[in-house]
């Protein structure tokens, strides 16, 4: 019987490799010629290039803007001003702004100014109560902000307004900041290309024929167009490091649970809360630090943001790839260039080894983050997409599209398709995936420690071509993995690759060390030089 058992096993271990094997292979056959279709379809469209930088100003960090205005050197009016005529001269390009309150701004600039140069606070005390006083930001338009369009990306919520302002938002107006505008998104934030049947798509400002990403698509887009100093992403399968990726600009995702999500659409309820996470945006790692320690608000404490961080001090790891996942694309030879860049300077800059280390779980990464989600106790997405008023029948609406006629995007019916096929949480495989999560928080828990980081590369390959996400659906189980093991992630850009478009990495590190991924960040900023302009500087 024992025998008989083995055997059975044997067979069934040896089946589900060779159904492993022909879907590898089929998918490499559609991804070589999806690929070179979209490349033939694109290959003869102009790149629109953006008007170029003919401001210093917009060449500042947030922390700069915000010194210079406190010092007198700069009036908030003129900072706001002149990030209202980039955005004016970007946004019909790249189309990443969905709505401004730019005359608001400027009359909130104005008091700025008079009560700086009234004297009534000295300097020191502007800069303790209101950090960044008088400079303008920006945020998705998934996030509630009082008098803005707050639609996320829904035709159903095109005629909402916000009514008052989300967590994230209070806390930037009390240190001081202006908000200027809110940003495109995916529809409802669940995929990664900015498209939506309200406002259209967002395109890249290193080649308009390429994606921003998603959710935090727009926003990404106008940073690294220097149409905002700094900005506020969320991001739940990697909202904010895919675009921030793409798009060549910092991002950091938080540790679960430090930053509120409240009055931010769609609710993530229950353990769903812990995956889902705001951040800051910027194209300047300096920026980071401070924006984050405003968003922490009362939970900064549970952090170490005040403990200095020597990295030639810390341990270094370092992972290729997640293995050869059937529908997982090749990580990109520029990407792989690009952290070894990063592995060789580090080793060659402070004689520190650089341990490369494979785990075996990450092969069923995406995996873990469907079953993850699809139990995480969240009404369907198909409800969320009728606004938790029914169910849209989803079907009907994939006939219509056909069409022509509905009001939905491809990817979210898709979704709301295929998660009719979600596992129940019983399920022996969701259990066994619910399992192996845990496992692989214990097992990098045990890696990491509290003086170790990570490295990662952000996705299989840099910015697709417009709608090719539809051929490679699973790529984003390079950040995906990251939000249900709740680690904190700093996205870091590394230039610019063969594509023309950014490359970069993720940083990672255990629970609650964000300090860590963001002091690496700072010094992998300074060795490889960070942001890079997609419009030439004339100023």
């Amino acid at each position: 019987m024992a025998s008989q058992a083995w055997c059975q096993k044997e067979r069934v271990k040896n089946k589900a490799w060779f159904v492993g094997i022909l879907l590898t292979v089929f998918f490499r056959i559609i991804e070589i010629i999806s690929d070179v279709i979209f490349w033939f379809i694109h290959k003869k469209k102009e790149k629109t290039i953006l008007p170029p930088i003919e401001n210093l100003l917009l060449l500042e960090s947030a922390s700069s803007l915000a010194r210079k205005i406190r010092d007198q050197k700069i009036t908030s009016e003129e900072v706001v001003k002149v990030f209202i005529d980039r955005i004016q001269a970007i946004n019909p390009i790249i189309n990443c702004v969905v709505d401004n309150r730019f005359d608001l701004a400027l009359r909130e600039a104005q008091k700025v100014d008079q009560l700086i140069q009234s004297g009534q606070k000295d300097k020191e005390t502007l800069e303790l109560e209101t950090p960044f006083l008088g400079v303008p930001f920006t945020i998705k338009d998934c996030f509630s902000v009082t008098g803005l369009r707050y639609t996320a990306g829904l035709v159903k919520r095109k005629d909402i307004i916000g009514q008052f302002d989300s967590d994230v938002v209070a806390l930037m107006k009390k240190a001081g900041a202006i908000i200027l505008a809110v940003t495109n998104v995916s529809e409802l934030c669940m995929w990664w290309e900015s498209n939506n049947k309200v406002y259209g798509r967002s395109r890249n400002p290193y080649d308009t024929n390429r994606i921003v990403g998603g959710s935090s698509g727009g926003e990404a887009a106008l940073l690294a167009s220097a149409g905002s100093p700094f900005g506020i992403g969320s991001d739940i399968g990697g909202s904010i490091r895919m675009p921030a990726f793409f798009n060549g600009i910092f991002g950091h995702k938080p540790t679960r649970g430090i930053v509120s999500n409240f009055e931010q659409q769609p609710v993530a309820e229950k353990v769903l809360q812990t995956f889902l996470v705001t951040g800051p945006m910027s194209r300047f790692c300096s920026d980071l630090m401070p924006m984050f320690r405003i968003l922490a608000a009362d939970n900064i404490a549970k952090l170490k943001l005040d403990e200095k961080v020597k990295v030639t001090k810390l341990r270094y790891f370092y992972m290729e790839n997640f293995g050869k996942v059937p529908l997982l694309s090749r990580v990109h030879p520029d990407l792989k260039e690009a952290q070894m860049k990063v592995v060789r300077h580090i080793q060659q800059a402070y004689n520190i080894p650089v341990q490369k280390v494979e785990f075996s779980k990450f092969y069923h990464a995406m995996e873990i983050w469907f079953v993850k989600m699809s139990t995480g106790g969240n009404p369907t997405f198909a409800t969320e997409l009728a606004m938790r008023q029914g169910e849209v029948a989803v079907g009907t609406e994939l006939l219509k599209f056909c069409v022509g006629q509905s009001d939905y995007t491809l990817p979210g019916l898709a979704m709301g398709f295929l998660e009719k096929f979600s596992l129940a949480s019983t399920h022996p495989t969701a259990v066994k995936m619910m399992a192996m999560c845990d496992e692989l928080r214990r097992e990098l828990q045990e890696l990491l420690g509290d003086d170790g980081v990570l490295l990662v590369p952000p996705h299989p390959t840099p910015a697709l071509y417009h709608n090719q996400p539809l051929t490679k659906p699973l790529n984003a189980a390079y950040t995906a993995i990251f939000n249900v093991l709740g680690f904190p992630v700093t996205q870091v850009p590394l230039g610019l690759g063969s594509w023309g478009v950014p490359l970069g990495i993720q940083v990672v590190s255990n629970l609650y060390n964000d300090h860590l991924t963001l002091a690496v960040a700072a010094e992998l900023e300074r060795a490889f030089g960070g942001w890079v302009s997609p419009s030439t500087i004339t100023c």
